[in-house]
């Protein structure tokens, strides 16, 4: 498992061994000593799935009771997937990262806690599964609006081909939003 740093201080592109045969391939997604040694945990509250289409755009989304962490993967297609620090005391408040995450590299994305979170579907569709390090927590449930123009996200696709939830397109402005200190 090679891990390497993104720009974001904390935020770790993690690339998996994929051993590919003419059968296909087989990934070892998580490993318990393996994450341990890099400094990432190895107890997690929850794992979850979304399947959605192509343009479909989940987020910007954290917790403010009940921070989570998440360990995100592509299971089939392309996302593009985005981490946002919204620690006000970070040298990177407000700044994000975006990396391409596929079912065919098997890449995953480590954001930790203090961190918001979304993905674009670039595939005509994908499953996405993530692992986080707390529960759900409705009361703490927040959302930063997509395409917020203080934080100019460059997503890969014209604003009126997005499909985003009633939710999301109602989420705050980043200049108005409950942060983390």
């Amino acid at each position: 498992m090679k891990i390497a740093e993104t720009s974001l201080p904390g935020v770790l592109l993690i690339a998996p061994k994929v051993f590919r045969d003419g059968r296909g391939a087989f990934v070892e997604t998580f490993n318990q000593r393996a994450m341990a040694e890099a400094g990432l945990p190895t107890n997690w509250a929850q794992d979850n799935f979304s399947f959605s289409t192509k343009s479909v755009l989940r987020g910007i989304h954290y917790q403010t009771i009940q921070p989570q962490g998440k360990l995100v993967r592509v299971t089939h297609g392309r996302v593009l997937d985005v981490a946002v620090d919204l620690r006000k005391s970070s040298l990177a408040f407000g700044k994000h990262v975006a990396v391409e995450l596929t079912g065919e590299n098997a890449e995953m994305l480590w954001i930790p806690e203090g961190f918001g979170h979304a993905f674009l579907v670039l595939s005509d569709e994908a499953g996405f599964a993530y692992k986080v390090t707390d529960y759900y927590s409705q009361p703490g449930e927040r959302t930063i609006v997509w395409n917020d123009p203080d934080l100019a996200i460059p997503w890969p696709v014209q604003s009126e081909d997005v499909i985003v939830s009633a939710k999301d397109g109602a989420g705050a402005r980043f200049r108005d939003a409950e942060v983390f200190a």
